[in-house]
């Protein structure tokens, strides 16, 4: 137990960064002090406490058993402390008016529902209209002005725009015709895609998405034929279930489209969709910044 009254904010600091790092020269370089700095700073922490946080070597720094109680319970308060001075100080900026939020799917317009909630409620003066939009015209949308935000599925490389950090993250599934043989198995692999024909996104997506997400190769190097193409996810669904190829998707699916000729089988080995927000590189208004802080305190809520 910490006997003085209160603890410095910036003893607080070094020692979750330390937390972190668990190294003192880098620990410095993110506090940009010097490395005696910081280790006089948990120095001092260590005399209230009346314990060692550290065990120190040549070689390495860990934590004690007491320093790591320590971190635990300090982190969180410390972080609420944070979102708390950043909530302050956008709310004295005066966030008001009206923010137009674009998504891709229905999964993506709950998430945004709950996060303009909570915005509206941290913000009141501050309308969130979210709009649904297709994964070929979101950049675009953005450019010219149609909404201030975009929930955008990783990777994005446009170079115009910024993006924020992963929000929330849907394992891969894989749509199929119900009378197909991959139907009756509890999971697929990627590898197994090269048996299959894979519906193809419309050409505008960008390139290195598309091949993230549904790649033209499995693993191993095997090809994946391609089957039609599709503008819409109503479009792909319609030429799944009519037994024109397959198509990669996510858990989120079989809650929205439910459809009697398409099964969703789990992927065991692909990589999962991320989801964050992105913004015009010059676009980051006081509006847009106050989202990413209540998006991230939502997804938060969501992993816990």
């Amino acid at each position: 137990m910490i006997t003085r009254a209160t603890v410095e904010r910036n003893e607080i600091e070094a020692f979750l960064t330390l937390c972190e790092e668990l190294h003192f020269g880098r620990t410095a370089e993110r506090l940009r002090v010097s490395t005696a700095h910081v280790s006089k700073t948990i120095k001092a922490v260590e005399r209230q406490v009346g314990a060692a946080l550290f065990d120190r070597t040549s070689r390495k720094v860990a934590l004690t058993p007491v320093g790591a109680q320590l971190r635990d319970e300090l982190r969180p308060a410390y972080e609420q402390m944070q979102r708390s001075v950043r909530n302050a100080r956008l709310a004295g900026r005066g966030i008001a008016g009206t923010l137009r939020v674009g998504y891709f799917g229905s999964a993506g317009g709950r998430y945004l529902l709950e996060v303009g909630e909570k915005f509206h409620a941290r913000y009141p003066e501050c309308e969130v209209r979210i709009t649904e939009m297709q994964l070929s015209d979101g950049a675009n949308r953005l450019r010219s002005g149609e909404v201030e935000a975009l929930l955008c599925c990783f990777p994005m490389c446009e170079p115009d725009m910024a993006i924020g950090p992963p929000l929330i993250s849907e394992d891969k599934m894989l749509a199929v015709a119900s009378g197909h043989d991959f139907a009756r198995r509890q999971t697929v692999s990627l590898e197994d895609l090269a048996d299959v024909e894979m519906i193809q996104n419309p050409p505008e997506l960008p390139a290195d998405f598309d091949e993230f997400h549904h790649p033209k190769r499995t693993p191993s190097g095997r090809r994946i034929p391609p089957g039609p193409t599709a503008t819409t996810f109503q479009e792909i669904l319609a030429l799944v279930g009519a037994g024109k190829g397959v198509y990669l998707t996510t858990t989120q699916a079989p809650l929205f489209y439910t459809r009697p000729d398409v099964t969703f089988v789990p992927v065991t080995d692909a990589p999962p969709l991320q989801f964050g927000l992105g913004w015009m590189s010059t676009g980051l208004t006081r509006r847009v910044e106050a989202l990413v802080q209540v998006a991230v305190d939502v997804g938060n809520q969501f992993r816990s």
